[in-house]
């Protein structure tokens, strides 16, 4: 059987794209490098600043009010630049486990990762969540290991603990040279060199402060570092005794992980970590669409919506739907087919993104992400494709363990809290439920820190100060029955602790373990879920 040929044009254009998130635990640094990876790509002009844009410096992923002024990412962005010939977007992800839903929703969306590492602290918890989620679909994991700068852990300490904690094998690409105040820069392990720090000013480039040194047995090195260079050269001859060389191949299975060190905040490391993405993380692949796998360079237009934000331009209002375009190309005001609803769409004014910053896409490919206005329509996991029944998955809801009962302060602002609460809950920054009794909204989330960037969130864009009261729920799980006459009866004896979600899904809302443990003995015929898919009617 011959295989499919596919538009010259769109087979180019679709292996210059790079789609790739930024994964780590909280402070390690993502953010940093993300707005570096900017800089570098020449994307902004200032770390802390879109281009031309002369706004207050914030970093320029963390663009919400309440990131401002907490200091810290809650919810993911999107950018696009261009880097030698190439078509990156990048895709930055909250930090916080507290938002790990969202996290893990963009890595569905991407065909690779970067996981930063914080060198004084190793491989923490979060890193390992997200890396359980990047090994589900075998993602290609480029390791940055931040903050040499300062007094960090031994090298060869680190990479034992990510082979053995995070169960993946390291190619270290370069070797650091001491650490903290003593840091002076890294071997380049693949290009046989040294690549000398300079500590300084932010705005330096690597051709501007780095000095190129070939050969371990270089004299130069003895010149420059006399304390330091026995250790450099022991420290690579073991590494390289001990270690797999990198392998491209076992990079793109998932298998081995890269790893580069430097400071982020210095600009020391990042250029190659550019430069590592062009040359080995993957073009956009095949994607598997439920019935069949699908080319990215097929000429049928499809994709996936991994995200919904609202509010983005806080003078319009809007709702923006970020999707991944899995095949073919965008065009302005094409049609396509809304598959959940199965009905047709226009896609009349799709955008591409430098965090909240929007241009209007007047061409896009398969890898690329554009946001489509949306007016209640789409929802996290909707495909639109044209005309083929196709349905990418999605990474599932999980059953929150935090619970609160929202009211407004101000009773005539009931309406829009709901509204602001329904539209949240959608968008995916916090579950929402609505009790079967008293139609009580009910707020489930996974850490603490939901209730207050939302309670933030509905001051600072619905213009509702609400009151979150403990509710009597410990947790939930999404029902589905063999038929209706189970759920009747199951109705009829359990619906006081019955509820919907934002997606009509059927609830039970138990108020300890021992309610949800004695219901479930009581009705072995009703399924429990402790996840669902985005999007999935039960």
């Amino acid at each position: 059987m011959n295989a499919p040929t596919y538009p010259a044009d769109l087979l180019r254009d679709v292996a210059k794209r790079r789609t790739f998130a930024i994964i780590s635990h909280p402070d390690a640094g993502k953010t940093t490098l993300t707005e570096k990876l900017l800089l570098f790509g020449g994307a902004i002009l200032l770390a802390g600043t879109v281009k031309a844009r002369k706004s207050a410096r914030h970093a320029t992923s963390d663009w919400m009010e309440v990131e401002k002024q907490r200091g810290i990412s809650v919810t993911s962005s999107v950018m696009q630049f261009d880097y030698a010939g190439h078509t990156i977007n990048l895709l930055d992800t909250p930090g916080h486990q507290d938002f790990s839903e969202d996290t893990y929703r963009v890595l569905t969306a991407v065909d690779a990762a970067v996981m930063v590492i914080d060198a004084a602290k190793g491989v923490e918890e979060q890193t390992i969540k997200l890396l359980e989620v990047c090994r589900l679909r075998n993602t290609p994991i480029i390791t940055f290991v931040n903050k040499m700068d300062r007094e960090v852990r031994e090298p060869v300490e680190l990479l034992e603990e990510i082979e053995s904690v995070l169960k993946i094998h390291c190619a270290p690409v370069s070797w650091p040279i001491g650490m903290g105040k003593a840091f002076r820069g890294v071997y380049d392990l693949m290009q046989d060199r040294l690549v000398r720090f300079a500590g300084g000013e932010e705005r330096r480039t690597a051709a501007e402060d780095s000095e190129l040194i070939t050969g371990l047995a270089n004299p130069r090195l003895d010149e420059l570092f006399p304390g330091e260079v026995g250790a450099l050269r022991r420290d690579v001859g073991l590494i390289r005794e001990a270690s797999s060389p990198f392998e491209l191949s076992e990079f793109l299975a998932g298998r081995q992980s890269p790893v580069f060190f430097g400071s982020g905040i210095n600009n020391f490391g990042v250029q190659e970590i550019l430069q590592a993405l062009i040359d080995w993380a993957p073009p956009p692949q095949p994607r598997d669409g439920g019935t069949r796998m699908v080319d990215p360079a097929e000429p049928q237009f499809s994709g996936f919506v991994f995200k919904i934000q609202a509010n983005m331009d806080p003078r319009h209002r809007d709702r923006i739907a970020f999707f991944r375009i899995c095949s073919g190309r965008y065009t302005p005001a094409m049609k396509v087919r809304h598959l959940r609803m199965d009905r047709e769409m226009k896609l009349a004014n799709a955008q591409t993104f430098m965090a909240n910053e929007r241009v209007a896409s007047e061409d896009a490919v398969a890898g690329d992400i554009i946001g489509i206005h949306n007016h209640g329509q789409l929802q996290i996991g909707d495909t639109l494709t044209e005309g083929e029944a196709l349905g990418f998955k999605g990474i599932p809801y999980f059953a929150p363990e935090l619970f609160r009962v929202a009211r407004p302060r101000d009773p005539f602002k009931s309406k829009q809290l709901q509204k602001g609460l329904r539209e949240l809950g959608e968008e995916g920054a916090i579950q929402v439920f609505e009790t079967r009794t008293g139609n009580t909204l009910l707020l489930g989330a996974v850490g603490q820190l939901q209730f207050e960037v939302v309670a933030a969130r509905l001051a600072s864009e619905y213009k509702v100060d609400a009151l979150y009261d403990p509710a009597s729920i410990s947790t939930a799980r999404w029902l589905s029955f063999p038929d209706d006459a189970t759920r009747k009866n199951f109705e009829n004896e359990c619906g006081s602790w019955m509820g919907t979600d934002v997606d009509g899904n059927t609830v039970y809302l138990a108020t300890n373990r021992f309610n949800l443990q004695g219901t479930m003995e009581r009705w072995p015929a009703v399924s429990f879920h402790t996840t669902r898919e985005h999007g999935q009617k039960l």
